[in-house]
């Protein structure tokens, strides 16, 4: 059998998929032609499959049906213990514009927004620091010739971010290192090597979809425990996590390229969502005044709830202005969802404008083919990659703002270099009145030469 010269692949099925242009590759049973998705189209096959009614992307024999619905994966599941519908979505009842894309702007509104961008850019520091640091758990990985280019990158990025977590004491005892948009765990996994010298350490991985091939397994039997939460950031309270309510640790927020909003969402889970009665007090310095008697009713986090964030921020075009922390930062510069809606948009021109064909792939940006034609007449590619990095800035300095007034040390530096990936930019934070100086872990943090 061949359709247009193409034949089907021995011990494959041999349904052709027009949509695809090729036929099935599913592996089909001894003596049968086609695959169990394609069995009714057989010769004398009196079985009818019909679509799922709760996802019609897959088929069931009909005869089979309500024996599938019980089992389907796309059935209603019961909602963990520590899910609450938008609990760390922001508040919906403030200010909402429609989001038109840049094309659709006059020329006047694009001039208006870029010399917004430019007075509230004056709030920003200069330059933001170099910190390319390595760990030695990954020195050997690292150094491996059978690195390809994908797996060195990731390395070199999941070295720093490590090596910069050590640098500022995150690595230590009494954690539980929370990895949110963790796919299959990679920046857990190393974590848990570098803190192996460390006692009563834990992870939870937050992830919403189902991932293949991830590292979990490796974590069974270890000395803490390794537990992966399948739930949306927007959706997750920590307060009910049963891990947190049994153990006393306190928490570090993590993440490798928490994309857009999803970043905005992990730092309200991590400071608006935790109220912990178990957690021990931070230590205090000697210059720090005694500290007020908790409040277990408050809906902000102690410093004891979480003691550190090292997330590598990306994607900036997919945040959105509900969930963002950092209105408080646009409104005190005369910005608002207009503005911002605007500025993510422009923020693409950093990773999507005359960057490798690689990279831009990574991080696909939103500028419309609408967009360049007017933005042609208005900057040039350099300009508009200037202002792109420019309103990233901007974005990610709303969040600082946010941390700082939590009571954190926040800063954002380059964690590892552009040739590497052009998302190169770490959110790290700190309470301002850290714990005594015997609790934090002093690595020796190296240099990584790129």
């Amino acid at each position: 059998m061949s359709v247009g010269g193409v034949s089907p692949i021995p011990g494959r099925c041999g349904f052709f998929v027009e949509r695809k242009r090729r036929f099935c590759k599913m592996i089909v049973r001894t003596g049968n032609s086609y695959c169990g998705e394609h069995a009714d189209v057989e010769n004398g096959n009196s079985r009818r499959r019909i679509p799922c009614p709760l996802d019609p992307k897959h088929t069931v024999f009909e005869e089979q049906l309500s024996k599938h619905l019980q089992k389907c994966n796309s059935r209603v599941k019961p909602k963990p213990v520590y899910y609450e519908q938008n609990i760390n979505a922001g508040s919906g009842d403030e200010e909402t514009l429609e989001d038109q894309a840049l094309g659709h702007r006059s020329k006047a509104a694009l001039d208006s927004h870029l010399e917004k961008l430019k007075a509230a850019a004056k709030a920003l520091e200069e330059k933001l620091e170099d910190s390319l640091l390595s760990h030695p758990v990954l020195t050997q990985q690292l150094d491996d010739p059978n690195n390809g280019d994908s797996a060195l990158k990731h390395l070199k990025q999941q070295a720093s971010i490590l090596g910069n977590m050590e640098q500022i004491g995150l690595l230590g005892s009494n954690r539980c290192f929370v990895e949110f948009g963790a796919g299959k765990g990679k920046l857990s996994h190393w974590i848990h090597e570098a803190v192996k010298g460390h006692d009563n350490h834990h992870f939870l991985l937050v992830e919403r979809s189902s991932t293949r091939f991830k590292v979990d397994g490796k974590h069974q039997q270890a000395d803490g425990r390794f537990e992966r939460l399948q739930v949306d950031i927007q959706h997750l309270d920590l307060g009910r996590v049963p891990l947190l309510m049994e153990t006393r640790v306190r928490l570090v927020g993590v993440g490798k390229h928490l994309c857009g909003s999803a970043t905005d969402l992990a730092l309200r889970c991590l400071f608006e969502g935790v109220v912990s009665e178990t957690a021990p007090p931070c230590k205090r310095s000697r210059y720090q005044e005694e500290p007020a008697p908790p409040s277990h009713h408050s809906a902000t986090p102690s410093r004891a709830d979480v003691c550190g964030v090292a997330i590598a921020l990306c994607c900036h075009h997919r945040c959105a202005w509900r969930p963002y922390v950092g209105k408080q930062f646009f409104r005190e510069n005369g910005l608002g969802a207009s503005e911002f809606a605007a500025f993510r948009r422009m923020s693409s021109w950093a990773t999507c404008n005359g960057c490798p064909d690689d990279q831009s792939r990574d991080h696909d940006g939103d500028v419309e083919p609408s967009d360049k034609d007017i933005l042609n007449g208005v900057l040039s590619a350099e300009e508009r990659g200037r202002v792109g990095r420019l309103c990233k800035r901007l974005i990610d300095h709303g969040r600082v703002c946010y941390l700082q007034s939590k009571g954190f040390m926040a800063k954002l530096q380059y964690y590892t270099t552009p040739q590497t990936t052009l998302e190169n930019v770490l959110l790290t934070a700190v309470p301002s009145q850290p714990a005594d100086d015997g609790e934090r872990t002093r690595g020796a943090s190296r240099e990584l030469h790129l």
